[in-house]
């Protein structure tokens, strides 16, 4: 894959990732849910930190959500330039087709997250009980960095209580797929299976 076409790619998942969030944010109040089909909800949530909405805090309180959440948006605009070099070594030493479209993908998932990270704060007012408003006259609901990613993907396919024979979890009202995501960690995650998947095509021995 040259750069041009992979450089086309990330613009074409930039875009989708970014119209769906500014629209949801534009539309939809936070928490509200529509069903599409029994096993698929658009469900506004906005993650304040990792994975899952994991933050830095709920592992030490030596440090602050909001000292936190900076040093998150701040190492992954550095690990972003990380990536982009990546791409950009494996473009030119004619990586294996596989390794480019990966390493794209999550480039663009990355990038996608990272710009709700670094402005939505600012370019957004809040969503709680209100549908927020893009470029605000008031000013967003936050500082620069300090934004929230805008999720909205969400796949119950199925909910019920698990067996009691199972250990730890048995008995347990239990959610498949709980977790909501947005376009953006559908293109990070289908550039990891990729990886994990296409090993040794992406990384041959030789």
């Amino acid at each position: 894959m040259s750069l041009k076409k992979s450089c086309l790619l990330i613009f074409v998942i930039l875009l989708i990732d970014q119209i769906s969030k500014i629209y949801i944010k534009t539309h939809f109040v936070l928490g509200e849910d529509i069903r599409v089909f029994d096993w698929f909800r658009i469900y506004f949530i906005e993650n304040e930190g990792m994975a899952w909405g994991t933050k830095i805090s709920d592992f030490t309180s030596a440090i602050s959500d909001r000292t936190a959440k900076t040093s998150l948006t701040v190492f992954r605009i550095f690990a972003i330039f990380g990536i982009g070099y990546w791409l950009y070594s494996t473009i030119k030493n004619k990586g294996h087709y596989l390794l480019t479209l990966a390493i794209a993908l999550i480039f663009a998932g990355a990038l996608g997250n990272i710009i709700d990270s670094v402005f939505y704060g600012v370019i957004f007012n809040d969503s709680h009980g209100q549908i927020a408003t893009l470029f605000p006259a008031e000013g967003g609901y936050d500082t620069l960095l300090h934004g929230k990613v805008v999720d909205m993907l969400y796949f119950p396919i199925w909910k019920g209580y698990l067996p009691e024979w199972l250990p730890f979890w048995g008995g347990k009202f239990f959610t498949f797929f709980e977790p909501v995501f947005n376009v953006a960690d559908v293109a990070i995650s289908t550039g990891f299976i990729m990886l994990i998947v296409f090993n040794k095509k992406a990384f041959p021995k030789d």
